[in-house]
């Protein structure tokens, strides 16, 4: 191997990175976690073997995401050496109204992607640390910034605009849309798996901790349930979805939320875990469903779901297939039960034993909508975008 490409994924307290070859085979797969507290590297190869898993202490005064960065990277210098790194590739939440393909990161797109922060408060500058730390310690490495929001470009005009002021959107104050390097990756697999249904109308979900719509159209985005930031749309693990704006008015003028509070409830008290009063984890409120804080959560999260589907739907004229990804889409069989089962009066059938068992295909073959669950692969989009900026004519599958 002498031109392998890294991926980062870097969230507030965690960043996912993978391995790849030329060939766009994944050699390793692994996370930074607990980088803020109880920081821990770890990574596995392609076939599940555990190749390293440790942690270290905290330092006074040492920058963690920094000290972070060091370790995974000395850890690759021992496992394939540093020099058979080619690029890197970030995820970047936001990329503005400006930024709409993948670039190589210079002093100048870091300063202008730092500028985007406020459209992004909790996730650009997580997003950002990772390529400040190599670019302090590995200045010679390319990094590639490839942008959540860049997927949605083809949405028309009408489908990202408020009804606001005219003057706010030339200041960026629009709709943009966010997962997608995820929807990506599920159109180019739809393309090659199910080209028929790639040439049509498809719902996608991405079910996770975060949680948003597509409406895809002949393999482009049309409609999304996200809009200015990741808050919007769907309930979510911690965060909202939508909400009428004079509630949050009333917030701050007459029930004395602060803005800073305000965002912090929005972000890390709400959805699934502000509504149960339980968890954000799918998995622990499905344990504990039998109480009624709990039930209502499940409830509000499927309900918000058909109703914005509803909206997508209606975005594409009908619907030919819908495919579930994310962490919850592929693995909560009794979520897609729920939803497909409201979903009856447009022909979906939903095969029990095959959603049970998470098939790639779970509806009947009577369903008049097919209906998918494919793994999200954000890493093999970012892969892809890398080689593209490098110039690789031969970008692989994936």
């Amino acid at each position: 191997m002498t031109s392998a490409i890294l991926t980062m994924n870097a969230g507030s307290s965690s960043v996912k990175f993978a391995l790849f070859d030329r060939s766009g085979a994944r050699l390793v797969s692994g996370a930074l976690s607990g980088i803020e507290t109880a920081p821990r590297l770890t990574a596995a190869d392609a076939q599940g073997k555990e190749l390293v898993d440790r942690g270290w202490s905290l330092e006074g005064g040492a920058d963690p995401h920094l000290a972070a960065i060091d370790a995974l990277m000395s850890w690759l210098d021992d496992h394939v050496g540093l020099s058979a790194l080619r690029a890197v590739g970030h995820r970047v939440v936001h990329g503005g109204p400006d930024f709409v393909s993948p670039l190589l990161v210079d002093d100048d797109v870091l300063e202008k992607l730092a500028a985007l922060t406020p459209f992004a408060p909790l996730h650009q500058p997580a997003c950002l640390g990772p390529i400040r730390a190599l670019r302090q310690k590995h200045a010679d490495l390319p990094q590639v910034a490839c942008f959540d929001t860049a997927f949605h470009r083809t949405m028309p005009l009408v489908a990202r605009q408020f009804a606001l002021p005219r003057d706010y959107e030339s200041q960026g104050v629009r709709r943009y849309g966010f997962h997608g390097l995820s929807y990506e990756h599920i159109a180019r697999r739809l393309r090659r798996d199910f080209p028929e249904l790639a040439r049509g109308r498809v719902l996608i979900a991405h079910i996770g901790n975060g949680a948003s719509l597509c409406a895809l159209r002949e393999g482009t985005s049309i409609a999304t349930t996200m809009g200015f930031s990741v808050l919007d749309g769907l309930v979510m693990g911690t965060r909202c979805g939508a909400v009428d704006p004079g509630a949050l008015l009333y917030l701050l003028q007459q029930a004395g939320v602060s803005a800073d509070g305000l965002e912090t409830m929005l972000y890390h008290k709400s959805g699934l875990l502000g509504v149960s009063g339980v968890s954000s984890d799918m998995r622990e409120l499905r344990a504990r469903s039998n109480e009624p804080a709990v039930r209502e959560a499940l409830d509000l999260c499927v309900h918000r779901f058909l109703e914005q589907a509803g909206a997508m739907i209606a975005n594409l004229h009908g619907v030919d297939g819908i495919v579930f990804t994310g962490g919850i889409g592929e693995h909560d069989a009794m979520f897609r039960r729920d939803v497909c089962a409201q979903l009856g009066w447009l022909g979906v059938g939903l095969d029990v034993a095959a959603n049970a068992a998470h098939r790639p295909v779970v509806s009947t073959a009577e369903s008049a909508v097919r209906v998918l669950v494919i793994p999200a692969d954000e890493e093999a989009s970012i892969r892809r975008h890398v080689q593209a900026c490098l110039g690789d004519d031969s970008p692989g599958e994936g």
